[in-house]
């Protein structure tokens, strides 16, 4: 079984833990296996590349790295960062993310 995690991808984050704390970006891509996330341009690494139809000059590459589901906190419709629950839509009967700072059902973003 799949954890269920506060995340998905399109989503806006702010990291509130580890050396990037206090970075914001979007969510690229969401590893549910590991719980982590990879958040675009918060957490980079350099990569060594070597040179090759590509790249002809290799180098030294900035990229994104993976970073812990729990150190991330998502952004709600007024843009400050909140924590997230799950209810049911009494209109569709879906189960729906919300903003724990506003009480507001809604797509969180």
């Amino acid at each position: 079984m799949r954890p269920k995690l506060h995340i998905k991808k399109g989503d806006t984050v702010t990291v509130i833990a580890g050396d990037s704390k206090g970075q914001h970006g979007k969510v690229l891509k969401v590893i549910i296996d590991k719980n982590k996330a990879i958040v675009e341009g918060v957490n980079l690494i350099s990569k060594h590349s070597k040179p090759n139809a590509k790249n002809t000059k290799g180098g030294i590459l900035k990229k994104e790295s993976a970073i812990h589901s729990s150190n991330l906190m998502v952004h709600d419709s007024s843009g400050k960062p909140t924590r997230t629950g799950r209810k049911i839509d009494e209109k569709t009967g879906k189960l729906v993310r919300y903003s724990k700072k506003s009480e507001k059902k809604e797509t969180i973003k």
